[in-house]
This record gives C-alpha cells, sequence and structure tokens, in this order.
C-alpha cells in the first residue's frame, strides 16, 4: 500500500507540474491580492443541482474565520452584497471573521481550544494534522462527492489527496500555485540610490552591505528590513521539508537523499543565518519592536515573499510604492506541505456542514463572488475593465488574502499585472524540482502530546529568535533543551521510522 500511494502521487504531482497551484500562509504572500488566470473552463458560472438555492426558509448566515488585514468601514457594505448575491444563489449568507496577520496563530488556536462555535476555518500546514487530530474539523470525504459534485471536479485529486489525514478528507484545498518559489523585493527608489546589484544578491549575507549603506544613508530610525512576529524572514527555512508537521525546528533536508530527519536549528546554515538576523537586529538594520510587532508597515524598502511573476503589481498597490524589483531566490519546488498551505475546513460541529460546503463550491466555480471576496466593494474598492476577467483596483484597504479563500482560476486579472501572469506560473511549476520527501505526510495521531508540548516551547521563543532579538548562540540550545524534555526525540524517532516505511 506504501509503495502504491507513493506512485499514485507521483502521477498527481505530474499533473500537478502542469496545472496544479498551492498556497502560502503569509503577510508577505504574493496570493495575497494577487490576480489570477482567465484562461481556463472555469471562468463561467457552474451551477448544478448540489449548488442550486434552498426551496424555503430563511438563509443560514455561516461563520468563516480568515486571516487578513484591519477591516475597512465598508466591508459591512461589502459583505451585504456578497451576502444578498450568494442567497439568491445558494440560500447561503456568510458572516467573515478576520484575525489579524500578526493575531491568527493565538486566535484559531483559542477557538479550537475553546470550541468556540463556527462553520468555516482557514487553516494551512502549520495547524491542520494537529486541529484535525483535536477533532476540531468535520470529515467531508463523501460529503464533498454528493453535495458539490463541481467542486470535487474542479480541483485534481492529487491535490485533495494532499489533503488527506489518515486516508480521510477535512478540508477544502485552495487550488492554486502548487510549487514554493521565494522572492525577495525591493523597493527601486533604493535600488536606485545606493547602487543595488539585485542580480548579484544570491543569499542572505549578500544582503548585509545593501542594508548598511540603507541604514547610513537613511538614518537612525529607517529600518531596511521591516519585521513581525508572526513572519520573521519569510522563507527562511524554506531549505528544509517539515513533514506536514508545522514545526520548522523538526525537518528533512530538502535536497537530502538519504531523509534524514534533523533538528533544523542545529544545521549549520541555519545557525549561520540565525547569527546574522541577530547581527541586523543588533545594528539597527532590524525595527527594535518586531518581537511585538503584529502588523506590518506600508511601503517597506525590502520584504521576501512567497510569489509568482507579476505580484509585484499588486504589492506597488497595497504598498503604496511606485515600483518594486521583485527577484527570484529559491524554488521553485514541491513539498507535500505546500499543497497543504491554504485550506479551509468546516467545524466538526457546525449545524450547516452541506451549506458551507456550497458556500465553498460556489467561491471555486463564480467568477463574481470570488472577485468580491478578492477585492471588495465593486466601485469602491476595484472598478470592472473587462466584466469578471480583469478589474482595476481602486483601494489599497480590502483586508481579504484572496490566497485563502479559493482557487485563482475564477478570479480576475488585476489590470497591470502580465497578461499571461499564470502562463509563468505553470512554467515555474514546470521547472519545479521535488523534496526528497515529497508524498510524505507525518501521521501524528500517536504523537499528539509531543507535538503539542514541542509546539509550545517553539512558540515561545520564535518570535525573538526569527527576528534577530534573541542571541542564537545562547537561545537555540536552551530551545532544543527544552523540545526535547517536551519530545522532540519520540517525534524524531516515529518521523523516521515513518520515512523509512514509507519510502522503502
Amino acid at each position: 500500500m506504501k509503495k502504491t500511494k507513493k506512485n499514485l502521487l507521483a502521477i498527481g504531482v505530474a499533473a500537478l507540474l502542469t496545472t496544479g497551484l498551492v498556497g502560502c500562509n503569509s503577510s508577505n504572500n504574493a496570493s495575497t491580492n494577487t490576480p489570477a488566470d482567465n484562461q481556463t473552463e472555469t471562468n463561467s458560472p457552474v451551477q448544478s443541482e448540489a449548488s442550486k438555492p434552498a426551496d424555503s426558509g430563511d438563509a443560514p448566515t455561516l461563520v468563516w474565520w480568515t486571516i487578513g488585514g484591519q477591516v475597512p468601514a465598508n466591508f459591512d457594505k461589502a459583505l451585504a452584497a456578497m451576502n444578498e448575491y450568494t442567497a439568491e444563489k445558494i440560500g447561503v449568507k456568510i458572516d467573515i471573521k478576520v484575525a489579524g496577520w500578526g493575531d491568527w496563530d493565538t486566535k484559531i488556536n483559542t477557538i479550537v481550544n475553546t470550541g468556540e462555535p463556527f462553520d468555516i476555518m482557514f487553516t494551512n500546514n502549520s495547524k491542520y494534522s494537529q486541529q484535525v487530530n483535536m477533532g476540531a474539523f468535520a470529515d467531508l470525504t463523501a460529503d464533498v462527492q454528493s453535495e458539490t459534485p463541481d467542486l470535487y471536479k474542479l480541483i485534481p485529486e492529487k491535490v485533495w489527496d494532499g489533503t488527506k489525514v489518515g486516508g480521510k478528507i477535512y478540508s477544502v484545498p485552495t487550488y492554486k500555485d502548487s510549487s514554493l518559489t521565494q522572492y525577495w523585493v525591493f523597493d527601486d527608489t533604493y535600488v536606485q540610490k545606493y547602487g543595488i546589484d539585485t542580480a548579484g544578491i544570491k543569499s542572505l549575507k549578500d544582503l548585509d552591505k545593501p542594508f548598511h549603506d540603507m541604514k547610513a544613508g537613511e538614518g537612525k530610525s529607517f529600518y531596511p528590513l521591516s519585521l513581525t512576529q508572526g513572519d520573521g524572514f519569510n522563507g527562511f527555512f524554506n531549505g528544509y521539508d517539515d513533514m506536514t508537521l508545522g514545526l520548522a525546528p523538526l525537518g528533512v533536508k530538502v535536497d537530502d537523499a538519504s531523509r534524514k530527519v534533523v533538528s533544523v536549528l542545529e544545521q549549520p546554515d541555519v545557525k549561520d543565518g540565525l547569527k546574522l538576523l541577530h547581527q541586523w537586529y543588533n545594528d539597527g538594520i532590524i525595527n527594535p519592536d518586531a518581537p511585538t510587532k503584529t502588523e506590518a508597515d506600508k511601503a517597506r524598502p525590502f520584504f521576501a515573499a512567497q510569489a509568482f511573476p507579476g505580484a509585484e503589481a499588486n504589492w506597488q498597490i497595497t504598498e503604496g510604492v511606485a515600483k518594486y524589483d521583485m527577484f527570484q531566490i529559491f524554488g521553485p519546488i514541491y513539498t507535500t506541505s505546500t499543497i497543504q498551505g491554504s485550506l479551509n475546513a468546516i467545524s466538526a460541529n457546525s449545524k450547516y456542514k452541506k451549506e458551507a460546503l456550497k458556500y465553498l463550491q460556489l467561491v471555486n466555480t463564480d467568477p463574481k463572488l470570488r472577485n468580491m471576496l478578492a477585492f471588495g466593494e465593486l466601485g469602491v474598492d476595484y472598478d470592472s475593465v473587462d466584466g469578471e476577467k480583469v478589474i482595476e483596483r481602486k483601494t489599497d484597504t480590502w483586508p481579504l488574502a484572496a490566497y485563502t479563500q479559493g482557487t485563482f482560476f475564477d478570479l480576475a486579472v488585476t489590470k497591470g499585472a502580465p497578461v499571461d501572469q499564470w502562463d509563468q506560473v505553470r512554467k515555474l511549476n514546470d521547472q519545479a524540482t521535488s523534496s526528497t520527501n515529497l508524498g510524505f505526510a507525518l501521521d501524528i495521531s500517536e504523537l499528539s502530546t509531543e507535538v503539542s508540548n514541542t509546539k509550545a516551547v517553539w512558540d515561545k521563543y520564535r518570535y525573538e529568535l526569527m527576528t534577530g532579538a534573541s542571541d542564537p548562540e545562547k537561545m537555540v540550545p536552551k530551545i532544543v533543551e527544552e523540545m526535547k524534555a517536551a519530545g522532540m526525540d519520540t517525534i524524531m524517532k516515529a518521523a523516521q521510522e515513518q520515512i523509512d516505511a514509507y519510502f522503502k
């Protein structure tokens, strides 16, 4: 069975390389407000028998928890327009609750742990397996086919397979960019002013001179690398496959043919990177409030993000920057976690599981709703340039992160983005390498206590470590010691055994 699963996944990956798309989970993510391809067959609304409105009764209002920025003044008005549309289409309304970028971890943990009612929740590889094992999410395996056949057909089988825990579907995956490509982004103003050669930047060390030149030229209160607690330096652990554990300090190096599970914080390349972050913090390159800062500043002079060609067109709007220079620094690469980068799960306690599924089906198959969710209030936040195919954004305040909602294949292109943007994304996917551990997802059903305790240790220290505020020479040994006491060695041993069996 293990070999069968592995072979099937390999076939699925081939399909993903040409058509698949996956998500991300960062405030620096290109997918936050990014246009999509309009060349697919999903641009026309689809309304099957399963998606038709209820015949009678009031439309239920579902609670959907997601991640995003500060809610603007017109949020309720925009939401009312969506609800008027969806009530007519499928007899369902939505109450969208937005957890801030810096607050999402804590807020979602609290909701799940306390049993606070919700119907739909955005989640990702950092939390998903643990939440499933806690019993938070409904088993959708049968209903996703019987109740929402158009949704099931839209998403490739292997993308569904990538979300499975114990062979069952507990979430609707966001069908978009499936491979991870990391970019570094400079405000062109500083590139020109300080003669920064972005083509010559290949590593963290190569950022040292540009950062110090910018700091010296702009003054004491200027921070070339402005970080927040939730993000740290985005993509810092890209070189390690986290086995869908959502625990960065444990993983397998993506190019390690032996697939050895390691303590990531103790690896030489990671230790060197952490030392550099700490030096930058001490030198005033990183903002001193980074460990406690929850929302990113606008117009950042530099940031790191998972992205794809054309993403800068939206960042220039949301950041209020005339021109960003974006260059690829890592990837593209596939891991199982990239498939689980953006998921929407339904509460195991929801009274409206089928209605929630039908709503997610509409999000993924109806361009009009998709654009309203991604861009806001028509005529206020965006204007339609070409029906539902091309829009022009008018504001930078719409808070919802488009990558969390649904496929990009029924989402409009933003004016200014390349018309062939999604063809370029497909080319990236065609070129993507694969983690040697691709296909493996750690089964934590017998490790829930150790995983929970080890994550608690990491959460206690990661904000300071990943923003450079703490000295890694002192902090890493302390973190590792506490994680070992919490069960890290047990997790690593079980992970190695599972990997060896899977790839046997």
